[in-house]
């Protein structure tokens, strides 16, 4: 008789690591665009002239060069819904990667015609706005249980690595004297796109969206293939019958229009009203703020200028962007472990106690001690000085601190608390929530920040704090449990309180049922075989 094959997620890993590719493509292209905007020739061939001959981008332009996207990638977030169900989630990612790396040529391709690239930036958001949804979407239906948290953090720091690298493009490319300053760092884009588009053949579909479609033996060849076992090991046929099993206890009543994500079987209400609250709060943390002004705030500070690039009075916004990537992007690796650690919950709690206490200070030492705008260096006094250090310090541990807890969790969270008939469109939803309040802050900020400066800080504070009182009465804690126990806590009532202390039965209930079914396949051929064999002696 031969050995049984351990089991093996290595496949799984290697899989939910190259689909997160995707929030690669979601990072470069929200981070490419702010460096362009202010790149001489990007001015010269999209903005307007002035009177003196020299040229300038307007608000109102840039406006509609950035807007456009937010646009693209709220429609892109809730169209995937339909494709993911109607051609699979592979099929999806293929169809969307498709679309981003068309948009992304437009762009490229754009001389002169601001209608171009701003319909460039339209499609390409599409693309991107689909795939922040068919990427949590896609791991989370694929990744093991005890891995699927990790696995779901490779999306954001995917994300966040895709600024990064757009930024220290932007760096790199910015004073090159044509054209290529700024068609070098967006035309890259399309590489990314048909990486992505090239390596998606060879994904597997989703199993648990092959068995929901009544796809079984499809379903067994995946699961054989990510659990890296032959095809006839009992494992495969034991793990399909109890995903069948809790896909239809999931699943009755058939399938869902829109409003089900509302309704109250099942809790679905509350689950799709938590994905778009944590989206939200996520949003409104802060961190986007020093990404959008960092610039104003840091060239106030003499001291770290030094520091950090040496003599001079002013800071590029170009190295600007640069440290604050990298910080994330160093900042968001801890995440891989503590979110299986720590876990869901008491990563969102201590996230938001750590970067409201960062917000409060930062906002507060920005009113009171830093000097007025256009202040020369030489009459900096040592408490202006002081402030300015102490708003930076402030800003990094906020942008790390966001990186390592609210960056990642609300996606990981998506991904993983909705049943099988509702999950593409209640993750649609969550994600629409995304671009509409990113869409909202970058539009409101700037005139906030006019009128009450760093004490814009104090809203994002408020904010926190509201995050923290949400999170603690209505986030459960889903570290652990597979997604059919998602489920079936919420359906229990569960108080999220006592979430971590819960034990789920009904996927034992299922391994046992499915245990019963196979001892009595066996006992069945067992009594079979005996018969023939008297058969055979008589």
């Amino acid at each position: 008789m031969s050995e049984r094959v351990v089991p093996t997620n290595k496949r799984a890993v290697v899989l939910a690591t190259f689909v997160a590719f995707g929030g690669f493509l979601f990072g470069y292209d929200i981070g490419v665009i702010s460096g362009c905007l202010i790149m001489p020739d990007f001015v010269q061939r999209f903005g307007e002239q002035n009177p003196d001959g020299s040229f300038f981008l307007s608000s109102s332009r840039q406006s509609i060069i950035t807007s456009l996207l937010s646009a693209g990638t709220l429609i892109g977030a809730l169209a995937q819904a339909f494709t993911s169900d109607r051609f699979g989630r592979r099929g999806t990612i293929l169809i969307w990667a498709a679309i981003f790396t068309v948009g992304t040529a437009v762009q490229t391709g754009s001389d002169r015609s601001l209608a171009q690239i701003t319909v460039g930036r339209c499609i390409a958001g599409l693309g991107v706005g689909a795939m922040s949804a068919i990427v949590p979407l896609y791991n989370g239906e694929t990744a093991p249980k005890a891995l699927r948290g990790t696995l779901l953090v490779l999306y954001q720091l995917q994300v966040i690595t895709g600024v990064f690298i757009s930024y220290v493009i932007d760096l790199g490319t910015h004073a090159i004297p044509n054209s290529a300053s700024w068609r070098i760092p967006v035309g890259l884009q399309m590489l990314w796109g048909l990486i992505l588009l090239s390596g998606a053949f060879f994904l597997p579909e989703s199993p648990r969206h092959l068995l929901g479609i009544g796809k079984r033996s499809e379903a067994r060849a995946v699961i054989a293939e990510l659990n890296s076992v032959p095809l006839d090991d009992p494992l495969v046929d034991e793990y399909v019958d109890e995903l069948e099993y809790a896909i239809n206890a999931e699943n009755e009543g058939g399938k869902a229009g829109w409003l089900e994500c509302f309704s109250t079987r099942n809790m679905l209400w509350k689950r799709t009203v938590n994905g778009i609250m944590l989206q939200f709060i996520q949003q409104l943390n802060g961190q986007n703020f020093y990404y959008y002004y960092g610039d104003t705030f840091f060239q106030r500070s003499v001291g770290w200028l030094k520091v950090l690039v040496g003599p001079g009075d002013r800071l590029s916004p170009y190295v600007i962007q640069v440290i604050l990537g990298a910080v994330s992007v160093v900042a968001t690796i801890p995440a891989l472990y503590l979110i299986e650690t720590w876990g869901r919950r008491r990563s969102l709690l201590a996230g938001s106690v750590m970067e409201a206490v960062c917000a409060i200070i930062a906002g507060l030492v920005g009113h009171f001690m830093l000097a007025p705008t256009g202040t020369p260096p030489s009459q900096l006094t040592p408490s202006q000085k002081r402030g300015g250090d102490l708003l930076i310090a402030f800003a990094v541990l906020h942008v790390g601190s966001y990186s390592v807890f609210w960056g990642p969790v609300p996606w990981v969270y998506l991904g993983e608390s909705f049943p099988l008939r509702v999950r593409p469109k209640a993750i649609a939803l969550g994600s629409a929530s995304t671009w509409i309040w990113n869409f909202l802050l970058s539009f409101f900020s700037p005139r906030i920040a006019n009128d009450i400066g760093p004490l814009i800080l104090m809203i994002f504070f408020g904010m926190l704090v509201f995050g923290f009182v949400y999170v603690y009465l209505f986030i459960p804690e889903t570290k652990g449990l597979s997604l059919e126990e998602v489920d079936e806590m919420y359906v229990a009532g569960v108080k999220p309180w006592n979430s971590a202390s819960w034990k789920p039965s009904r996927m034992e209930e299922a391994h046992e049922k499915v245990g019963h079914a196979h001892a009595s396949a066996n006992e069945r051929v067992g009594e079979g075989m005996e018969a023939k064999e008297k058969d055979g002696s008589v």
